[in-house]
């Protein structure tokens, strides 16, 4: 066992990264096919290709999500993941062609870094290319420039990262997560209720201003605020239709819910994807928690791995000596 969605069988996660304009993206491939659903709760998601994941639509199975920075042109990258597909004759078969179906979802990044670094298609085709059974977490991937606790803007927040954790029962049933973590509020410890990332008081300070309470206290964010998202993916090896794995996706956000602190803001576009591929006879209700759970594990692994490139400080930075100067020098302070 990994602790990782790749635990259940017929996964594979390949990440591609900018290290340079602090980007990148990840792709979840199930070339065998799975059944998807989703659930959106923020206000400001960009997605491409969901509505294949409609109950009314045509489509019964996906092949791969594709999770990225960038934003809307992130979504870019998509087309070099369905090339992957393609190539490897993987798709939904229309008679004279095989159409990978790739729903696809993007966070806010471009503060972070060079805003005209998005990722490509050769990004998402790299990320394919290097998909495998070990994940590698932190800040790579769509997670290269995740940040959070963004309510003082970007020079008092927190590096955000990706992050993936799972669970299996006795009796074989699986179930895991991979979560990219940009999200405008806090993050949590469900354990302990303490924050362990977010805004900070001052920008030389990791001392948490405490998002929840500076907003009951007045602090309001004005200005453009599309810089943040928390994209989910949960996976089992329980055998759903859509209609079901829908409302799994559902009781999934239940881990964003526990650890981001305030979530599914206007300023946040979060989603949960949710697959099946298996065959296990399993109570619906009772993967939804587990859902829940390795969502939220994930998240705390996301940001507890991330790495702050001496840009903003990440959960293992020490608050002694911590002093910024890339945000003061790209004039973002």
């Amino acid at each position: 066992m990994r602790n990782s969605i790749t635990d259940i069988t017929g996964l594979k996660v390949g990440h591609a990264s900018n290290f340079s304009g602090y980007s990148g993206c990840t792709v979840i491939l199930c070339e065998d096919g799975a059944v998807c659903g989703l659930d959106i709760r923020g206000s400001a998601s960009g997605t491409r290709q969901v509505d294949a994941l409609s109950i009314n639509h045509i489509v019964e199975q996906i092949h791969a999500i594709l999770l990225s920075g960038g934003s809307s042109f992130g979504l870019d990258a998509t087309t070099g993941v369905m090339r992957y597909l393609e190539e490897k004759g993987v798709g939904f078969d229309v008679g004279l062609a095989k159409i990978p179906i790739v729903p696809s979802a993007v966070i806010f990044d471009i503060f972070f870094g060079d805003p005209k670094v998005r990722p490509t298609p050769e990004m998402g085709y790299e990320a394919c290319l290097s998909a495998g059974e070990n994940v590698e977490e932190g800040s790579i991937g769509a997670g290269t420039g995740a940040t959070v606790g963004k309510l003082f803007e970007l020079s008092r927040a927190m590096k955000g990262g990706i992050g993936t954790s799972s669970i299996v029962m006795p009796d074989g049933l699986a179930v895991g997560a991979l979560v990219v973590v940009n999200a405008f509020g806090d993050i949590i410890d469900n354990v302990t209720g303490k924050i362990i990332a977010g805004a900070r008081v001052s920008q030389d300070s990791l001392e948490f201003a405490n998002t929840v309470e500076s907003i009951k206290k007045g602090a309001v964010k004005k200005q453009f605020g599309l810089v943040n998202t928390t994209l989910g993916v949960v996976a089992t090896n329980a055998r759903f239709n859509k209609r079901e794995i829908t409302k799994v996706a559902q009781m999934s956000q239940g881990g964003l819910i526990k650890t981001i602190s305030p979530v599914h803001t206007t300023f946040d576009g979060d989603l949960v994807f949710a697959l099946s591929m298996g065959e296990y006879e399993a109570d619906i209700n009772l993967v939804g928690v587990l859902g829940e759970f390795v969502v939220a594990e994930a998240i705390k692994r996301a940001v507890k791995k991330a790495d702050g490139f001496g840009i903003i400080p990440a959960f293992k930075d020490s608050t002694k000596g911590w002093k910024t100067t890339k945000v003061k020098e790209k004039g973002r302070a």
